[in-house]
């Protein structure tokens, strides 16, 4: 269903031309987000008024009273008419706690909000950047060019889990573009019991119970004594060999968070962005026809400023032996 998804989406780019990437991967991933959690029927129906009042959200924090009523309408609508869907949306509205209390209306809009804001926005702009970096170092992409060739010897243009999880390369760029740029440039925890910090030199230090600590993942990712040359896109730092995150411990690498509060949707995001740049590769050329993006730290995530403008001209990767 996703390849269909992705080929109806980019038959638009037509056989040439330019797009700001940022953009069109922003309203993809809005089209992919929308089709999983509400489902396609009411989707089709609300999806430019969704998509308009979902970025005002993010952009200014308004439109949050209009979003959650057009959400609360489709929960009733589904309740009046007994209407029953395969999609998370129903999974919400079915659910029960512990006590036997079903969900309320106002805690299903909640989740799938917060839901679309988790699976939508960091996988834009994790999808943004691994396609600066890729488009920016010829070298990577060729890496990246050649994995997609095996892929297809091996699985022609029939993919599915099983060939997504072999795309190793691939899956190395985007952790690095997450390493340099983490969708949430830090995270905070409540202390519940004392314990005992140790630095690598050695130094201990007790940390109490009831102080609120940060980690700060765009300073862990990047420390020099664990990832080499912490300021250059380097995704073969993850390769056999190397593995410089895991040398480094098992919180060196930190862009999903970690621990028990660890991103539970991290094996999704991996596969939902190797899905789209696995067809971006194997269908067109493209070119980075704009500087190399700054970072914008004017919001919660850490965004490419301004737009990505990539040129495209349309191919497809061939069975090659």
């Amino acid at each position: 269903m996703v390849i269909n998804f992705l080929q109806e989406y980019f038959a638009k780019w037509g056989q040439q031309g330019m797009v700001d990437l940022k953009q069109e991967l922003d309203q993809l991933l809005m089209l992919i987000s929308g089709r999983c959690l509400i489902g396609k029927e009411v989707w089709k129906k609300i999806i430019d008024e969704f998509i308009t009042l979902f970025n005002e959200l993010i952009n200014n924090g308004m439109c949050l009273t209009s979003l959650s009523e057009m959400l609360i309408e489709i929960v009733r609508l589904r309740k009046s008419y007994n209407c029953v869907e395969d999609d998370v949306l129903q999974n919400l509205i079915d659910s029960k706690y512990s006590d036997g209390r079903s969900t309320t209306e106002a805690e299903v809009v909640g989740l799938i909000i917060s839901f679309l804001f988790a699976g939508k926005h960091t996988s834009t702009i994790t999808s943004t950047w691994t396609g600066a970096h890729l488009l920016a170092n010829a070298r990577c992409l060729t890496s990246a060019l050649e994995e997609q060739k095996q892929i297809i010897r091996k699985y022609g243009d029939h993919l599915d889990y099983n060939a997504f999880q072999e795309m190793d390369t691939l899956h190395y760029c985007i952790k690095e573009a997450l390493r340099i740029h983490p969708p949430s440039p830090i995270f905070s925890r409540k202390v519940h019991k004392n314990f005992t910090v140790q630095t690598k030199d050695g130094n201990e230090y007790e940390i109490q119970r009831g102080h609120t600590i940060v980690s700060p993942v765009l300073f862990n990712c990047n420390l020099p004594h664990i990832y080499k040359g912490p300021d250059v896109y380097d995704p073969d730092r993850f390769g056999p060999g190397r593995e410089e995150d895991r040398v480094g411990g098992k919180f060196a690498y930190t862009p999903f968070s970690g621990g028990r509060h660890a991103c539970i949707g991290e094996s999704y995001a991996y596969l939902q962005i190797k899905a789209i740049w696995s067809h971006l590769l194997r269908n067109f050329e493209l070119k980075l026809e704009s500087h190399f993006p700054e970072t914008s730290w004017t919001k919660i995530t850490s965004e490419p400023k301004g737009g990505v403008m990539v040129s495209y001209k349309k191919r497809q990767l061939l069975h090659t032996t």
